[in-house]
């Protein structure tokens, strides 16, 4: 036995990673926070860290209030006013007059982030959620790659 308590073995650290995909709807945030837990609980890490990454260019990843849904909507008005879609100085324009102000959004954004895991769960705030941000009007296929690394509880 070491001098903290544990026993040789017991520091051993587990890694596990999964793939997450989800349908959005079109512009706009789409609520992640269950699945997310699911494989965090489903992992048997108690306490480490979740980290998130987002595969795409046009779609990001936040952790945003969870209980008024005006919040996501102001961030969407926010957006809308800071990078506006058919903007005449962008070049890049392959996909329609939303493509390139979704790359800028997601720059602006990011496509990755990482929570801490608590007890076995995310450890969120009160309030807080992780939430996919479409940033194309229309509706896209979008993978997040969940990797969970940690200590197993006893």
């Amino acid at each position: 036995m070491s001098t903290d308590g544990t026993r040789a073995g017991d520091d051993a650290v587990v890694l596990r990673q999964s793939v997450l995909t989800v349908r959005t709807p079109g512009r706009g945030t789409l609520d992640i926070t269950r699945q997310i837990d699911a494989a965090v609980r489903a992992s048997g890490i108690d306490e480490g860290l979740c980290h998130l990454f987002i595969q795409h260019t046009s779609a990001s990843l936040l952790v945003a209030e969870n209980a008024d849904p005006a919040v996501h909507q102001d961030l969407e008005t926010f957006m809308a006013r800071l990078v506006p879609d058919g903007d005449p100085r962008y070049r890049h324009a392959d996909e329609g007059p939303d493509d390139m102000p979704a790359h800028i959004r997601s720059v602006l954004t990011d496509v990755s982030l990482t929570v801490p895991i608590r007890r076995g769960r995310c450890a969120l705030g009160t309030w807080q959620g992780i939430y996919v941000w479409e940033h194309r009007h229309a509706g896209h296929q979008r993978s997040v790659i969940i990797t969970l690394q940690g200590k197993r509880g006893a």
